[in-house]
C-alpha cells in the first residue's frame, strides 16, 4: 500500500479528550475518530488491526472445533424476561421500542439469543457438544465511557457459547476455551495473566479473566509468587478470622463518649483530628442487599469488596445506599454513620451489622456517632454494639498472606481485562427450557459455558503495553503493516527506483508493507512511521544508496543497521517471520 493513496490522517497534537496512551496514539495515528461519547469510527489503519486480531481469534477458535455464526444485534425483550435479566441487568442495557410498541434491546452479550437458537435446533445428546461463536459489535451504555477503546459503549467482541450434555463435558469445553485464549493472547504478542474472577452480570459458578499487565489498567490483580495463585482483587480471599479482642474491663477502657469532629468526614481527617491511626477508626458503610439496608464495618485503612460482600451474604445484588437511605438509617449526613444506636428499618426490624474479620481483633475504636459532625471514641465491639457475623469482605492488599499456601504473600499489579470465560452450568438453559433427551430418554437442561474476548480492547491493551513517547510499538502479528519503506528523496530517480524495488521485493516475500512515497520531509516520514508503530522500517536515502546500503530500523528496540540494498527485503522478511508475522 502506498501512503500517497492511503487515508492515514495523522495528527501532531493529542486531542484534549485523550488521557491514556492508547487513546492518544489511536487518535493521532489515524486509527479511530470519535463519533459520540464511547462510540468510534474505525479508519483504514484501525480496520487492518481489527482484522488481524480477528483472524487470530478465528483461527484458534476454529482449531478447537468452535463453529462461527452471526446473531442479530437487536434482541427481543421476551428472551431477556425469560432469563430474568431484563429487570436485573441494569442501565447499561440499552432498551428500545419499535414502531409496534414492542420492547427490544441492543445486545451487550448474546446468552439469551444463542440459548434460544440451541433450544430450537438441538434435541438429542447425539447433537452435543456444540460450541458456537461470533465476532460482532456490542453495545453497553456505560455511564462514563473513558479511555478510548478501553471503556467504550460500542465495541467489537468475540463471544462463544458451549452446550454440553453433562458437567464433565462442560468442563472439557471450558478448558478448551481456556487453552484457546492463552494461544490467542500469546499470538497477539501480549504479556498476560489468567486470573480468578467474579461472574458479575453473566452469572454462573466459575470464571477466569485474562488480564494484560499494564500500569494504566483499571483492574487490580493479586498474585502469590510462592504458589502462583492469581485473582482479581475484588475476589481475593484472606486467611481465617482474627481472634476476638480482650474484654473492655481487663483493658481499662472507659465508656464511649461523643467527640465533636467538625468538617472531619474522611477516615484520614478523623484519625488526624483525634490523634489515632486509621486502623483504629472503624468505618460503617450502609449498603442495600436485595433491597434491605445493612451496616458493614471495616477498618479505616481497608476498602470494601462489594463482590465478596454479595457472595458472603448470598445476595443477588449489593450496592452502597444513597444519601437519603443513609440519613434515614443513621439520622446523620453521609460520613458520620456508626454501629451504635442505628435506627430500625421502616418495618421495625433492627439493622443487621456485619463486619470484616479484621474488626474482630479491635477494641477502643473510633466510630461515627450517627449525629452530624460527631464521632464516638472508646467504643468496644461486643460491649457497645453487637456484630451479627464476621466475614471476609475487604479488598486484599499487597503483603496480605496468601490463603492457599503456608509462606506466600500477595503482590499487586494492574491489568486490563481482554478476555473472560464463564462456566454457566444450567443458569440459562433451565430458565429458558433449553433441553435435550439423554441416552436413556430423560429430558435434561444443557450445561453451558460462555467465553468473551474484547477485540477492540486488545488493540488498546496492546498499545498500553507497547509504546514510547513517539508512538506505538505494535507486536508484529497485529501491526497494521509489518514493514514500511521510507523513500527520503522521491524526486531522486535512484532513490525512487530503489524504494520501488524494495517495496516489490517485500510484497513478493509475503510481507504486509507500507510504502511512504509522499513528497514530504524525511522528519515527517520518520515521525509518522514511529507514531503508527510499523515494526520494521527500511529507509532508502541518497547518501546510503550511493554506498549500496539502506538502513533497517527495529521500532521495538530502536536499533538501526546498514545493510546491502539487495539483501534488505530478505532480512526484514525473515525477522517478520521470526516475530510471528505473515
Amino acid at each position: 500500500m502506498r501512503v500517497s493513496r492511503y487515508h492515514m490522517p495523522t495528527l501532531k497534537e493529542a486531542p484534549k479528550e485523550a488521557e491514556l496512551a492508547s487513546h492518544t496514539f489511536l487518535l493521532r495515528g489515524g486509527f479511530i475518530r470519535q463519533l459520540a461519547a464511547g462510540i468510534y469510527d474505525f479508519l483504514p489503519l484501525g480496520v487492518k488491526v481489527l482484522h488481524k486480531v480477528s483472524n487470530i481469534v478465528r483461527e484458534e477458535m476454529n482449531r478447537k472445533g468452535a463453529l462461527e455464526v452471526l446473531l442479530p444485534a437487536v434482541q427481543p425483550a421476551e428472551l431477556w424476561q425469560e432469563s430474568g435479566r431484563w429487570q436485573h441487568y441494569g442501565p447499561e442495557l440499552l432498551r428500545v421500542v419499535d414502531r409496534h410498541k414492542r420492547d427490544f434491546c441492543i445486545g451487550p452479550t448474546h446468552e439469551e439469543v444463542i440459548t434460544d437458537l440451541a433450544r430450537r435446533d438441538l434435541r438429542s445428546y447425539r447433537e452435543l457438544p456444540v460450541n458456537m461463536y461470533q465476532i460482532q459489535a456490542k453495545f453497553r451504555d456505560e455511564i462514563k465511557p473513558r479511555g478510548g477503546l478501553l471503556r467504550g459503549r460500542e465495541f467489537i467482541m468475540k463471544d462463544a457459547y458451549s452446550f454440553d450434555a453433562d458437567a464433565d463435558g462442560a468442563r472439557k469445553s471450558y478448558q478448551a476455551m481456556y487453552d484457546a485464549y492463552c494461544a490467542i493472547f500469546r499470538r497477539c504478542g501480549l504479556d498476560f495473566r489468567v486470573v480468578e474472577a467474579d461472574t458479575g452480570n453473566i452469572g454462573g459458578s466459575m470464571s477466569h479473566e485474562f488480564q494484560v499487565v499494564a500500569e494504566t489498567g483499571e483492574d487490580y490483580v493479586l498474585r502469590c509468587p510462592s504458589c502462583d495463585h492469581t485473582v482479581n482483587q475484588e475476589m481475593a480471599a484472606l486467611r481465617g478470622p482474627v481472634d476476638g479482642a480482650a474484654s473492655a474491663d481487663a483493658l481499662g477502657i472507659p465508656p464511649f463518649e461523643p467527640v465533636h469532629t467538625p468538617d472531619q468526614k474522611s477516615v484520614e481527617d478523623v484519625a488526624a483530628f483525634l490523634g489515632v491511626t486509621t486502623s483504629q477508626v472503624v468505618k460503617t458503610l450502609i449498603c442495600v442487599a436485595d433491597g434491605e439496608p445493612i451496616a458493614v464495618l471495616l477498618r479505616g485503612d481497608h476498602d470494601l469488596s462489594d463482590v465478596k460482600l454479595r457472595r458472603a451474604l448470598g445476595a443477588t445484588s449489593v450496592e452502597l445506599a444513597d444519601d437519603a437511605t443513609v440519613e434515614k438509617v443513621t439520622g446523620a449526613i453521609v460520613g458520620f454513620a456508626g454501629p451504635v444506636g442505628l435506627k430500625p428499618t421502616a418495618s421495625g426490624k433492627k439493622i443487621r451489622i456485619v463486619a470484616d474479620h479484621s474488626v474482630n481483633g479491635l477494641c477502643d475504636i473510633v466510630v461515627g456517632a450517627n449525629r452530624d459532625y460527631y464521632h464516638f471514641r472508646h467504643v468496644v465491639p461486643g460491649r457497645d454494639f453487637q456484630v451479627e457475623k464476621f466475614l471476609d469482605v475487604r479488598n486484599a492488599l499487597a503483603g496480605d498472606p496468601c490463603p492457599h499456601c503456608a509462606d506466600g504473600a500477595y503482590s499487586l499489579f494492574r491489568g486490563i481485562e481482554v478476555g473472560h470465560i464463564f462456566y454457566l452450568g444450567t443458569k440459562y438453559s433451565a430458565a429458558m427450557q433449553c433441553i435435550f433427551q439423554d441416552i436413556e430418554g430423560n429430558v435434561k437442561p444443557m450445561v453451558m459455558g460462555c467465553y468473551g474476548i474484547g477485540v477492540t480492547r486488545i488493540m488498546a491493551a496492546a498499545i498500553e503495553q507497547n509504546h514510547d513517547e513517539r508512538g506505538i510499538k505494535w507486536p508484529v502479528p497485529i501491526a497494521p503493516f509489518e514493514a514500511a519503506v521510507l523513500a527520503l528523496q522521491v524526486a531522486d530517480p535512484n532513490v525512487s527506483a530503489a524504494a520501488e524495488k524494495l517495496y516489490a521485493d517485500l510484497q513478493a516475500a509475503g510481507v504486509d508493507v507500507l510504502f511512504d512515497d509522499r513528497d514530504q520531509r524525511p522528519g515527517v516520514k520518520f515521525a509518522d512511521a514511529d507514531l503508527v508503530g510499523i515494526p520494521f522500517q527500511i529507509v532508502a536515502g541518497a547518501r546510503d544508496l550511493a554506498e549500496g546500503l539502506v538502513e533497517v530500523k527495529d521500532r521495538r528496540t530502536g536499533t538501526r543497521e546498514k545493510v546491502p540494498v539487495g539483501e534488505a527485503a530478505g532480512i526484514v522478511a525473515q525477522r517478520v517471520r521470526e516475530a510471528g508475522g505473515q
